[in-house]
């Protein structure tokens, strides 16, 4: 029987979850690696986080989105996992907008931190 939980997101774009990822000082590696669990368990994930006791977190794609799979007995990050997953997806959601409408033409104008933690951009596009 697997300890491994199955968390979903909406994560759907590779690229934005490493960018993310990194923003937020993660050390993590790309697969496919082998994300280790309960005596000696794995899975396979696109992405994996390392932690200090052995048991790592995962990013594998389920055929729909990157959902993050992990022994959650053995967590071991600062933030709960809803914690971990809102700060991911905050910065998930900023790079796949920035790289998006990059794609379109537009820049980042203005960028702002809220108190609340949100973030405002301004973008604009030129047209010649």
């Amino acid at each position: 029987m697997s300890h491994f939980s199955q968390i979903k997101t909406q994560i759907r774009n590779l690229e934005s979850l490493k960018s993310a990822l990194t923003d937020l000082g993660m050390d993590w590696k790309e697969g496919p690696r082998e994300v280790r669990g309960y005596q000696g368990q794995t899975c396979s994930a696109a992405i994996a986080i390392e932690q200090d006791n052995q048991y790592d977190i995962g990013f594998r794609w389920n055929g729909n989105e990157y959902e993050l799979v992990a022994d959650l007995q053995y967590w071991q990050q600062p933030l709960s996992v809803e914690g971990f997953l809102g700060k991911i997806t905050q910065r998930y959601a900023y790079h796949t907008v920035v790289s998006t409408t990059a794609d379109q033409g537009f820049q980042v104008a203005e960028q702002q931190r809220n108190a609340d933690g949100s973030i405002r951009l301004v973008l604009q596009r030129w047209n010649g």
